[in-house]
């Protein structure tokens, strides 16, 4: 076991020289912190403390020499701030100072993991399990631990307010291939795909449950106790007014948290549901590596879907708040979506217009067919004259809007319930659809697996088969 009192010691002490420093900020920045004489010592602390066979991450090579970094000692310990809040003049709690970069330089490096910060209101301690992801609310004080200094919190000038965060849902998962670069990333990476797109299989079982529109604020990197890479200008807030004792209007920030309400007593049937649907998308999506092509081709459809129904829905601010210029592309993400899903591998290019409309209707109930039947030509017409250059009819802007949420509630409970009956073995879905269409007798087919999965499990609006 590492003895750690010899460096507790030095960082007290250069935490007492602090006080002796120049507040004018030049003279504190961590590149002159790292040539004051006193930083010697706490390097050579740190270096019998934790020596680089076990902490790795914590040295650099200088003048052919690995030594303890400055910039990580200082800058992503969270020691320098400390140093400067100090010198001036703030009170910082020099003991769990201490205890924090003695934990920072000692423990294990822990793994980076990817962190989604989504909008919504849910209650608190939720903690979801989404396949080897986990959707959870935390208090102010764990949201504390996640980074270096949970001492310095409300000390450090331009710091994230992280009582805004208190009661967030954030969806997170280890990445084990991800290096631990601190260069930053953010929200549009220049590499891979968009987060909502790469992170789908989370995301799609939420969005499943309920209709209310659910996006994703920030994508960010967290290694626990050393680094939590979200910064104030990636949480979207609101100006909320209430009033004061003495009836006077007092205006304060919060985050905005959209539409997507989760109340307590829905908890347990949320988390019975998101367990079912993760379940039937590791099912579909274990196709991936089998050596027949009709499981392999169904995991890349459901992961197409996917993909365009979560791009739609990050587009959609609210249902009447759609930019007009991206209507048009909206309904293409929810065409792809459908056609996606309801195609088959044995179809060809003709009719595929009228299998679409058929095959989705045959996803519900008898009294839903025709409308869904409608919306879903309408949309594949738009769809196509949009393709082919034509001009689109003209229509009253708040009846387009209207008609695109009514195709994103169809296609939203198109996937649930492809979900639902889609074999996960080399049957095709598709034929028991077209049977279902054409025949009254065997409906039954599609209505009992439907029905027994909703009497086991609802969504937040529990549509019945």
């Amino acid at each position: 076991m590492e003895d750690t009192s010899q460096l507790r010691q030095a960082v007290l002490f250069w935490l007492e020289q602090a006080h002796t420093l120049p507040s004018i900020p030049q003279a504190v920045t961590d590149v002159a912190l790292a040539i004051r004489p006193e930083w010697e010592d706490l390097s050579n602390a740190v270096a019998l403390a934790a020596p680089i066979s076990e902490h790795r991450d914590l040295y650099g090579k200088l003048t052919g020499d690995w030594l303890p970094r400055w910039s990580v000692l200082l800058g992503a310990s969270g020691l320098g701030d400390a140093t400067r809040l100090i010198a001036q003049g703030a009170a910082v709690p020099v003991a769990e100072v201490a205890d924090s970069f003695v934990a920072f330089c000692t423990a294990p490096a822990p793994g980076v993991e990817d962190w989604l910060l989504l909008t919504g209101d849910f209650p608190e301690g939720v903690q979801i399990p989404l396949g080897h992801y986990t959707l959870q609310t935390f208090t102010t004080d764990e949201l504390k631990q996640l980074g270096p200094m949970p001492a310095l919190h409300g000390l450090q000038p331009g710091g994230l307010d992280l009582d805004l965060l208190a009661g967030a849902p954030f969806v997170h998962a280890p990445n084990p291939g991800r290096m631990s670069d601190r260069r930053g990333t953010h929200w549009f990476e220049s590499s891979g795909p968009r987060p909502e797109v790469r992170h789908w299989r989370a995301l799609l079982p939420l969005i499943l449950w309920s209709e209310d529109l659910l996006h994703v604020d920030a994508v960010f990197r967290v290694e626990r106790g050393r680094y939590f890479e979200l910064n104030r200008n990636d949480v979207p807030t609101t100006i909320e007014t209430i009033a004061s004792r003495h009836g006077t209007p007092m205006e304060f920030e919060d985050r905005e948290t959209g539409s997507f309400h989760l109340a307590p007593a829905d908890l347990p049937r949320m988390q019975d549901f998101c367990s079912a649907v993760t379940t039937r998308i590791d099912a579909v999506m274990d196709g991936a590596t089998s050596g027949r092509k009709l499981p392999r081709k169904r995991a890349r459809r459901l992961e197409r879907a996917a993909r365009h129904l979560l791009q739609a829905y990050q587009r959609t601010h609210s249902d009447n708040e759609v930019w007009e210029q991206e209507i048009d592309e909206l309904h293409l993400d929810y065409v792809i979506a459908l056609e996606a899903l309801m195609a088959s591998p044995n179809d060809n290019h003709e009719g595929i217009s009228k299998k679409m409309q058929t095959r989705t209707a045959a996803l519900f109930p008898p009294s839903l067919r025709e409308l869904v039947t409608k919306a879903v030509r309408d949309a594949y017409d738009a769809r196509s004259r949009y393709v082919h250059g034509d001009l689109l009819k003209e229509q009253e802007e708040g009846k387009r809007q209207t008609e695109l949420r009514e195709l994103r509630l169809i296609v939203r409970q198109a996937v649930l319930r492809w979900l639902i009956l889609t074999p996960h073995d080399t049957e095709d879905l598709a034929p028991r659809l077209d049977a279902a269409a054409g025949c009254s007798s065997c409906e039954h087919a599609i209505d009992e697996p439907l029905r027994a999965f909703f009497q086991r499990t609802t969504t937040q609006d529990d549509i019945r088969s």
